[in-house]
């Protein structure tokens, strides 16, 4: 049909859907389209909903596509739902960012990075439906092999584990290093005497020195009063 529009048939689909809807799920709605025509209407409604005076935007979340509510607007949709977010403990935030960074990953490696037993912690996340069960790896024991689930990258809005932001940009930097100053002393400059193309770090930090005393005789043995 030439007057077909996919758009309208998308906005619906996205409403109603409580989790996010692949590409491939929606060709196989939508057969009088085409994955072209359907990734067309996407970027219409994409584009649609960004802008600022709009309260929801289709974001692409878990491999899918699903309408969400703008961050902005948060503090009143939680006066609406009432609901409870979310809790993980530092304890159970640590092990899964272990198991989202080094995944597919087995307990004993999690535990040698923590170095304490991770199995309840686990077990926690495993009943919350953030981290899943993989299988098993052809070693001895067999032991059980841990990764992330969908809803996982649901609750952190990604789309996928390679939208992770890069350990180098979330490790705070390196604390500076301290001098004691039993090893180290700094000559006393005035600013007038520095220059920084005349004198250098080196020669302001000097090491500290002991003056060596030269050996003194014992006194004298003094008699009983």
């Amino acid at each position: 049909m030439d007057d077909f529009d996919v758009k309208p048939i998308l906005e619906s689909l996205f409403f109603i859907s409580d989790s996010p809807i692949r590409v491939e799920a929606l060709v196989e709605i939508l057969p009088e389209s085409n994955k072209e025509d359907i990734l067309e209407g996407i970027r219409r409604i994409q584009a649609e909903y960004g802008d600022r005076s709009k309260g929801i935007e289709l974001a692409e979340i878990a491999g899918g596509y699903q309408f969400r509510t703008k961050p902005g607007w948060a503090e009143w949709v939680h006066r609406l739902k009432k609901a409870k977010a979310v809790k993980l403990s530092p304890a159970a935030l640590e092990t899964l960012a272990i198991v989202a960074y080094r995944q597919p990953v087995i307990r004993p490696a999690i535990e040698e990075i923590r170095g304490v037993d991770t199995g309840s912690v686990l077990h926690t996340l495993l009943e919350k439906g953030l981290v899943k069960i993989m299988g098993r790896k052809e070693m001895p024991g067999r032991p059980i092999v841990y990764g992330t689930t969908k809803a996982f990258l649901e609750l952190f809005s990604l789309n996928s584990v390679s939208d992770l932001p890069k350990l180098q940009e979330i490790q705070p930097p390196p604390a500076p290093q301290e001098v004691s100053p039993r090893e180290t002393s700094f000559q006393e400059t005035s600013p007038q005497e520095m220059s920084p193309q005349e004198t250098s770090t080196e020669e302001v930090l000097k090491p500290e020195t002991e003056e060596v005393l030269p050996p003194q005789d014992p006194p004298a043995d003094e008699g009983e009063e």
